[in-house]
């Protein structure tokens, strides 16, 4: 499929729709290979505009309990790195989706950062999350990413002191991702009070698409999101969807094909 720019066409698409866009995350490979890409191929056909893959680390230090036990699940189904590059080729033969990795830095400097960007632009990735990587150190990849057409994104913590925004944002590419809670990764009960303020903070310094993910969980809490940014990250919900029906492919697939139906509907258009 042509690679073009699908980032950046998914939210033109969405702005002109005045909605904001759905990223759903889940584990490569969790809890195997085949069942991941029909997990993926659930997900594009209920409603997800971008697919965030997490790559299977050992250490996920930035993970909640759900998200490390999808990677622990998946590393033990045997996934390696290639098998994660394989599994995007998969998804490329029947949806022209804009692809994420959420990964850290070492999966990629181990591999070589220029042969690892490379490989993953060949396969169909559009953009690199990298967790453990602060702008300071990632003029490499972010040199690697720019020869390659790869989208950098860069996080926003509710602890970055306003002063950094403007040398977070310089550096990235595609949207910047806003955390919506200090922690880890996992399901919340409620959002953060001064969510709208600081994503206009944000702005402020960027005319990226910002985008807002950790602890997103509730069709209300979706929609709170998607009123005051250009992206709603939901990921811990949906693998659960996989944890509670390891076994029976059949059931993760209904599962996370409802969750993801009843999760969208409240992005499909801004208040």
């Amino acid at each position: 499929m042509e690679t073009n720019d699908r980032i950046a066409e998914l939210f033109s698409t969405c702005k002109d729709a005045n909605r904001a866009a759905f990223i759903g995350y889940v584990c490569a490979c969790d809890p195997d290979f085949d069942t991941s890409l029909e997990v993926c191929r659930s997900l594009i056909n209920n409603g997800v505009d971008i697919l965030e893959l997490g790559v299977p680390f050992s250490d996920p230090l930035a993970d909640g309990m759900t998200n490390q036990l999808a990677a622990q699940r998946a590393l033990e189904s045997g996934c390696t790195g290639e098998d994660v590059f394989k599994l995007v080729g998969a998804i490329r033969e029947f949806s022209n989706i804009p692809i994420v990795f959420y990964t850290y830095y070492n999966l990629i400097y181990s591999q070589g950062i220029d042969k690892y960007v490379s490989k993953a632009k060949e396969v169909g990735v559009d953009g690199m999350l990298t967790l453990d990587l602060p702008p300071e150190e990632s003029t490499e990849l972010v040199e690697s990413c720019q020869k390659y057409g790869m989208k950098n994104i860069f996080i926003v913590a509710p602890t970055t002191p306003v002063s950094r925004i403007p040398i977070i944002v310089k550096q990235a590419s595609g949207f910047v991702y806003y955390v919506s809670r200090e922690g880890v990764t996992g399901v919340r009960n409620d959002l953060a009070g001064d969510l709208d303020q600081r994503v206009k903070e944000i702005r402020r310094h960027t005319d990226l698409p910002v985008v807002v993910g950790f602890g997103i969980s509730t069709p209300e809490q979706v929609k709170g999101v998607a009123a005051c940014s250009d992206g709603v990250v939901v990921g811990s919900v949906l693998v659960n969807c996989i944890s509670e029906n390891l076994g029976n492919r059949d059931s993760i697939l209904e599962n996370i094909g409802m969750k993801s139906r009843l999760l969208t509907t409240e992005v499909l258009e801004k208040v």
